[in-house]
């Protein structure tokens, strides 16, 4: 049985936006062992993952080389055939190079390159397309590699849940905030983990409002660990709009949920984000302009009709986004999801 081992060992967003190489190189290789090296914060989302079979913790220590030599030896002890880097760092690579792993494919990144041995120049820092097509390149260069005929990728969602359960958790929070059943339900997460840039909350408070006069919606805020005062902050610029901030303490997993049972996801470039992309959610994010955190290289994995992005106009302002105009994005977001749409479906679940 031919064990593949890939590398994708940084944050929720990123790894989530790798779920579309998991799914081809399980449709092109189903025999194969796929295992995931992720860290402990994404892992539980790898055990969700179905094209996923196993699921190697990367323990980051921080003592260089006895934290690369423990990771050398954790890779070894698994006689992996192959692996595929498509986050490369030279930590990792140096540590896939001592468990003698025979084929080391990853794309062709400053040192970290030196320790691969088959490797594809990417030019990621151009940006000129999505994250997750720079992943599906790396796993395209393998099948070529073996000269096997591609085939047909996955199409989104790439991540679901089960029908009834997902419908009894839209009851229950329809229940528990006496939200009518002819409401959208809107999340609106404002934070962003320290990974990117971000509206203020005065703009998160702004457009929960006029979204909130367009149509007929609950709002639920939401914060992860550390983001509930950014949350809080822009529950208390808001008036007679019903909503609440949710703060997620039962797990990644929960959380997803809750993502799942909603009619729209609404943030800045954040993991919660991509995993509603995932679920085939529909989504609204802002991106500055900055070229390595574009709406383009940063795009989201559900279908075209389901996202929606907005970027400053001003080239100026590639590292902050108070030139946007909430009003505008307020409509916009108003045509394309809410009207005359039917009310929630289920067709993101199994």
């Amino acid at each position: 049985m031919l064990k593949i081992l890939v590398i994708r060992n940084d944050k929720i967003g990123d790894f989530m936006l790798a779920w579309p190489s998991f799914a081809l190189l399980k449709f092109q290789y189903p025999q194969a062992e796929i295992t995931a090296l992720v860290p402990h914060y994404t892992a539980p989302l790898a055990e969700q993952c179905e094209w996923i079979d196993k699921v190697l913790i990367d323990d980051k220590k921080n003592t260089f080389f006895p934290d690369i030599i423990n990771l050398s030896k954790n890779i070894r002890q698994n006689n992996y055939d192959l692996s595929i880097s498509l986050f490369s760092e030279t930590r990792t690579s140096l540590a896939l190079w001592l468990a003698g792993i025979k084929l080391r494919i990853g794309p062709a990144t400053k040192i970290a390159q030196i320790f691969l041995n088959n490797t594809l120049r990417q030019k990621r820092s151009e940006s000129l397309k999505p994250e997750y097509e720079y992943n599906l390149d790396l796993i395209n260069h393998y099948i070529n590699y073996n000269h096997d005929k591609l085939t047909k990728p996955k199409e989104p969602p790439y991540l679901w849940f089960s029908k009834d359960e997902i419908n009894y958790l839209r009851n229950d929070i329809e229940k528990t905030y006496n939200i009518p059943k002819n409401n959208k339900i809107i999340i609106v997460h404002p934070g962003t983990g320290g990974s990117a840039i971000n509206l203020s909350t005065n703009q998160y408070a702004e457009l929960i409002t006029n979204i909130g006069k367009l149509c007929k919606a609950y709002f639920i805020i939401t914060a992860g660990p550390s983001e509930l005062e950014k949350s809080s902050a822009v529950s208390q610029k808001i008036h007679d709009v019903k909503h609440h901030v949710h703060e997620s303490k039962n797990g990644i997993i929960n959380f997803c949920k809750i993502i799942n049972a909603c009619d729209l996801f609404i943030s800045g470039s954040t993991g919660p984000l991509h995993i509603a992309g995932a679920l085939n959610i529909p989504t609204v994010a802002f991106y500055p302009t900055r070229q390595s955190a574009t709406s383009l290289r940063w795009e989201t994995i559900n279908t075209k009709e389901n996202r929606l992005a907005f970027m400053p106009e001003n080239s100026a302002s590639e590292n902050n986004l108070k030139s946007i105009n909430i009003d505008e994005c307020s409509n916009k977001i108003f045509m394309k999801f809410f009207k005359n749409k039917p009310h929630f479906s289920h067709n993101n679940v199994n």
